[in-house]
């Protein structure tokens, strides 16, 4: 079945998806028989997430290729270079953020969220922060969504910074603060990222979270926020899993067959 049945909620639909679209052997036979790995994945989810921009630049016509593969309700979110939120720390980057940018036009208007992750270490500093967003909103007027990691981002000062500059804080578990696991700053895109817990990246979510996944993914679209899902515990291959579950959950309460 195409992806066309994930529900449409409201105004807004809910984008639900994994990090990458590869599909292991144990869940091949509920996606299509035929086409590219991104085909078929797209034939039961209407977004990815590229994490593999992260760690290394792709052509334009790469994402064009991939654009054109997929159907044209399908959005990517891609992840900002590490080479931008890393090694630069946000500081004198503008060259590799106008690459990034350039590359990422390929994907045309499938191109989704701009999702920008600072590590661990990296603290909370007004000054920066605003630099930064000012230099990515002159270039980029589409979503962008923040996962710090500090603690230090999780205070008012910081979030009327994302609000300013249309930036949503994403919504993440496990959350190194209480406040992590809750969308902040622009209220206009609501964007969870689920990297597995107790172990990161490896471990499936229990039936019950997966239950309280899709209340808020529904409650969330009905108010008529743009709302992204994407499981990132793909170490075992459980993320896919759990993105089907909360997909059939979805499609059971509006009353939709798989």
């Amino acid at each position: 079945m195409l992806h066309s049945d994930i529900p449409q909620l409201s105004s807004a639909p809910v984008f639900l998806g994994v990090a990458g679209w590869n599909i292991r052997r144990e869940h091949a036979d509920r996606f299509a028989a035929e086409g590219t790995h991104l085909q078929r994945y797209a034939s039961l989810f209407n977004a990815v997430e590229i994490n593999s921009c992260f760690y290394r630049p792709h052509r334009f016509s790469t994402y064009e290729r991939w654009a054109a593969s997929v159907p044209d309700s399908f959005r990517f979110a891609v992840k900002l270079p590490k080479a931008i939120t890393h090694a630069a720390r946000l500081v004198g980057a503008t060259g590799n953020l106008d690459r990034f940018l350039d590359e990422t036009s390929g994907l045309g208007a499938k191109r989704g969220p701009i999702l920008v992750q600072l590590p661990p270490s990296f603290a909370f500093d007004s000054q920066l922060a605003g630099d930064f967003f000012a230099q990515l909103r002159e270039r980029f007027q589409g979503d962008v969504v923040f996962e710090p990691r500090h603690e230090t981002w999780f205070g008012a000062e910081a979030d009327s910074i994302l609000r300013e500059y249309k930036v949503a804080r994403v919504a993440a578990d496990p959350a190194r603060v209480p406040a992590g696991a809750e969308p902040g700053g622009c209220p206009d895109i609501v964007y969870y990222r689920l990297h597995g817990s107790p172990r990161v990246y490896y471990s499936a979510y229990s039936p019950e979270l997966l239950e309280q996944v899709g209340r808020r993914l529904e409650d969330s679209a009905v108010s008529g926020a743009r709302t992204w899902c994407i499981f990132d515990n793909t170490a075992l291959g459980a993320a896919t899993g759990d993105a089907l579950k909360v997909k059939s959950l979805l499609l059971e309460k509006r009353g939709i067959l798989c």
